[in-house]
C-alpha cells in the first residue's frame, strides 16, 4: 500500500518525498480551519476588552459628573471589586452596579 508519498532527487541529488494531493489538500484544509478558529478566538477577545474598557469609563464618568446625587446617593466607592465586576460584566456590570448601590447594597470589603 502507498501513502501517495513519491521520493525524487531534487537538483542537489538529494533524495526528498513530495505530498500527494490529497494529503497537501488534508493540510491546506487543516490551516485554513485553523485560521477560522484563530480569527474568531481573537474577535471575540477584542470585543471583551473593548467591552471590559468601556464599563470601566462609564464607571470613571459616573463619579466625575457626580451622576449619582440624582438618585440622593454619594458616589459608587471605586475600589476592587466595583472595578472587577465592571471590567468582566462591561455596561451590563456597570447597571449591576448601579442598581446595588441605589438599593444601599455596599460593594466594599
Amino acid at each position: 500500500m502507498t501513502s501517495g508519498r513519491t521520493r525524487k532527487l531534487n537538483t542537489r541529488g538529494v533524495m526528498v518525498e513530495s505530498m500527494g494531493i490529497l494529503e497537501g489538500a488534508i493540510v491546506l484544509l487543516l490551516v485554513i480551519i485553523l485560521a477560522v478558529v484563530l480569527f474568531r478566538l481573537l474577535r471575540s477577545a477584542v470585543a471583551l476588552l473593548i467591552n471590559a474598557v468601556v464599563g470601566v469609563i462609564i464607571l470613571f464618568v459616573i463619579n466625575l459628573f457626580n451622576l449619582m446625587a440624582l438618585f440622593g446617593r454619594p458616589d459608587i466607592p471605586i475600589n476592587i471589586l466595583t472595578i472587577l465586576i465592571s471590567a468582566i460584566g462591561g455596561i451590563i456590570g456597570v447597571i449591576i452596579i448601579i442598581l446595588l448601590h441605589i438599593a444601599g447594597i455596599s460593594l466594599t470589603f
